[in-house]
């Protein structure tokens, strides 16, 4: 399995162009948050929950609660700074699609919107760029995406990753 440092450099072959780095920078949490937005619209049936956790409290157990545990798994096996990282923002999203749900705001609409338009923005800066997306070379690039977002911020702010073999 390859290290954290060799996925991010990996990444980083397909996103040299600054118009396109910003774009992704833009676009790829606004994709991550309309993921969990139109997961998190997926109706579960809570009695199930309420059972094995022994609960009538199961308001944050939903598929988008599952889907970020199990990207986590994922980046916990590369890198327990990104892994960390990555929970911090995904709760952020959780709790904003909590307030949303709250307010009545229309979740699923308003994550299709974003997912259509920030991928339409994706395809346009890796036209500026000239290369196709990575993930059309490998499907973890997906996950690699977010954390190669949160890599870069990590540099800015001068956090160092480890690295795990």
């Amino acid at each position: 399995m390859k290290n954290i440092q060799e996925w991010l450099k990996n990444y980083s072959i397909y996103h040299q162009h600054p118009t396109n780095i910003l774009i992704h920078e833009i676009c790829v949490p606004l994709i991550v948050f309309s993921i969990l937005g139109l997961f998190w619209v997926i109706p579960i049936p809570t009695h199930f929950f309420q059972k094995i956790l022994h609960t009538n409290h199961v308001e944050l157990v939903n598929v988008a609660v599952l889907v970020v545990f199990l990207a986590l798994i994922y980046y916990l096996r590369l890198s327990l700074i990104i892994a960390f990282g990555m929970f911090l923002v995904s709760l952020l999203m959780l709790c904003v699609l909590m307030l949303f749900e709250k307010r009545q705001f229309p979740i699923f609409y308003i994550s299709l919107t974003l997912f259509i338009l920030s991928w339409i923005g994706q395809f346009i800066g890796h036209k500026i760029e000239g290369k196709k997306p990575a993930f059309l070379t490998d499907l973890q690039f997906l996950l690699i995406g977010p954390a190669w977002i949160l890599a870069k911020l990590y540099q800015k702010i001068g956090i160092n990753l480890e690295i795990r073999n």
